[in-house]
């Protein structure tokens, strides 16, 4: 038998909130963290709005904040989520095996150097405009920051967290692009299922806003544009009128643990993760597979693995980036793996209000899944006003709403063509 393995510890940095709590109030009563982007100058862009985290106080989460001071925001959000997890899960030093507690994170790219890159550019050019390579070698070993240049890196997270706790156990990081967080979870519960630990803390970190980010985005054509004038009504999931996903950021992190483990020191338990799938379309870099056979792949794998059929399913968390290919074929695939129950299940993007928190946003969804669990009420598909025949199912519009709700069906495509879905059920002793 597989050992079971149930989440003992929650906590969320995100738009909406501090703290998981925050931001499920504020995605319930369908209010939008997307507004105007202030971390920096955006004007010039054509996209000039995002899903931002407010500025917060760390030092409650560390114990010295002035070594977090060049560390990138994704770290920032990683370590105060990360602390409200082990809080939650009430594993402070010394109360737990370091060499039985791993981490497991998909988490992005950290502090980018930007500026002193661009000075470094701009200052570095010979008499024809050309960059010359001498001149941009001197000036940028004057002026770029090691310490901002080591904190780019992806695994940067993963080693502030191990280093916090005392952590000796198996850490990972990987980086599936939107899919990253729920791979992270799903090979965290698999290490704690053969006996590679007892406890993973696992989930996503992320930031893509800077100008490289928005930039790349737009130049894919992914970004939405429209309306600057109202941005939190700019990400519309299965709308017809979508035009593309809201950049978002934030980090969201549980304590995943084996059960009996859980049970013999008394650990509250929010939930049991039962199943994981994960596939790759193997078509193109930015578009998902049009006859859905990646993420009908990892969603049958996901119900197989966690031993439930279709029938089970009482609510499926959307993907659902608002970007037209997405959600045409994230709803195709739904269709096929569910087969004539799908016009039944409850399905709904939380994207809506949160925007798209990339490596993060997969571990944010499965979180909102836990909580539905616990409150039975699902969250809702905001700015969803014009039906689009491509989009036919139960997308819960505009409003939270009351429903029995068991087992959920998190799902998270990546560019690339990555698919991972998770399956989380009420712990039932």
């Amino acid at each position: 038998m597989k050992r079971r393995v149930v989440i003992t510890g929650l906590g969320a940095v995100t738009p909406l909130g501090l703290g998981l709590e925050e931001t499920w109030r504020n995605l319930l009563a369908g209010r939008s963290g997307i507004r105007p982007i202030f971390i920096f100058d955006a004007e010039t862009f054509p996209t000039t709005f995002a899903a931002q985290v407010a500025e917060f106080d760390l030092a409650p989460f560390v114990r010295e904040e002035k070594a977090y001071e060049k560390a990138g925001r994704n770290v920032r959000f990683a370590m105060a989520a990360g602390r409200m997890a082990m809080d939650d899960a009430q594993l402070t030093v010394g109360r737990f095996d370091p060499d039985r507690l791993g981490i497991y994170l998909g988490s992005g790219e950290g502090a980018l150097d930007f500026l002193s890159l661009v000075d470094a550019i701009a200052h570095g050019t010979g008499p024809a405009g050309e960059v010359s390579a001498v001149g941009f070698a001197e000036l940028g070993i004057q002026r770029f920051d090691a310490m901002r240049e080591l904190e780019q890196e992806p695994n940067m997270p993963a080693n502030h967290l191990a280093s916090e706790y005392g952590v000796r156990g198996p850490t990972y990081s990987c980086l599936t692009a939107c899919a990253a967080s729920t791979q992270a979870i799903g090979e965290a519960m698999n290490l704690i299922r053969i006996g590679r630990a007892e406890m993973m803390l696992a989930g996503g970190t992320h930031s893509m806003i800077h100008p490289l980010g928005v930039a790349g985005f737009n130049l894919l054509t992914a970004l939405s544009t429209e309306p600057k004038n109202e941005p939190w009504r700019a990400s519309r999931p299965f709308d017809r009128n979508r035009g593309g996903f809201v950049l978002g950021e934030g980090s969201t992190m549980m304590v995943l643990e084996e059960l009996e483990h859980a049970q013999k020191r008394g650990a509250k338990i929010w939930a049991e993760v039962t199943g994981f799938g994960s596939s790759t379309d193997a078509y193109r870099m930015t578009d998902i597979h049009p006859e859905g056979r990646g993420p009908v792949a990892a969603m049958r794998m996901a119900m197989a693995d966690a031993g439930v059929g279709p029938e089970d399913i009482d609510y499926i968390s959307a993907h659902g980036t608002g970007t037209a290919e997405n959600d045409a074929v994230e709803t195709l695939s739904v269709k096929i793996a569910f087969g004539s129950r799908a016009p039944s299940v409850p399905i709904s993007s939380v994207k809506s209000t949160l925007g798209h928190l990339i490596a993060a946003a997969g571990a944010t969804e499965l979180a909102t899944c836990v909580l539905a669990i616990r409150d039975q009420i699902l969250p809702p598909t905001m700015n969803l006003e014009t039906p689009d025949p491509a989009c036919d199912l139960d997308y819960v519009p505009n409003a939270a709403r009351k429903a029995e709700v068991e087992v959920c069906l998190s799902n998270s495509f990546g560019f690339g063509g990555q698919n991972d879905c998770l399956v989380v059920r009420r712990f039932i002793q």
